[in-house]
């Protein structure tokens, strides 16, 4: 099956969500500009990371004085997107790995996810070659520092809005309880 381009340079939107209830999410990220939207699926673990590293890219080149990105309140609060995911949503992907990256004449941030293997491998993005029709589906989207802070803080709230912790084990509490190694298998509540 050829391979599937999703281009957006810039998108009108590019957030991470989620569908389900805490404990039995599936994670979004998700991309927009005017009628096309596309959905690909992560993991939550993927989500955190890529908006941790994220985070800390906007940091560095705040740092370096790269881009101008002066965050006040004023400008957060603008920044806050707490809409819901777009629909339809419809699985495009599932992706392996992500990657990242600053184009410095451009001032662009850029993210691209790639699709798994079909046999599960993790493909590494160096050989991958972008003009291979046969490669790995890829998301590829190229935005403002400021869309990418938008990104981050949304993604921050989506990963923190999962099940809360044990106060014993600090792993994530089930609604019907779970076994807590610091209670010797006993369930706590």
């Amino acid at each position: 099956m050829p391979r599937r381009r999703y281009l957006f340079d810039p998108p009108e939107r590019f957030v991470a969500g989620t569908v389900g209830r805490p404990g039995d999410r599936t994670f979004f990220l998700q991309a927009r500009d005017g009628p096309r939207v596309v959905s690909i699926v992560l993991e939550k673990v993927q989500v955190a990371v890529l908006a941790d590293r994220l985070g800390e890219l906007l940091a560095e080149l705040e740092r370096r004085g790269e881009s101008a990105i002066e965050v006040t309140e004023i400008v957060a609060a603008s920044l806050d997107d707490t809409a819901p995911l777009d629909e339809p949503l419809n699985e495009a992907f599932r992706a392996g790995s992500l990657t990242l990256g600053w184009d410095g004449d451009a001032e662009r941030v850029l993210v691209e996810a790639r699709a798994q293997s079909d046999d599960g491998e993790e493909i590494d993005p160096d050989e991958d070659d972008d003009e291979d029709q046969d490669g790995p589906d890829l998301l590829r989207v190229r935005m403002t520092a400021d869309a990418a802070r938008t990104f981050v803080m949304r993604a921050a709230r989506v990963v923190a809005a999962g099940r809360p912790p044990c106060p014993l084990c600090g792993a994530p509490l089930d609604p019907q309880g779970h076994i807590c190694p610091r209670r010797n298998g006993h369930y706590v509540n």
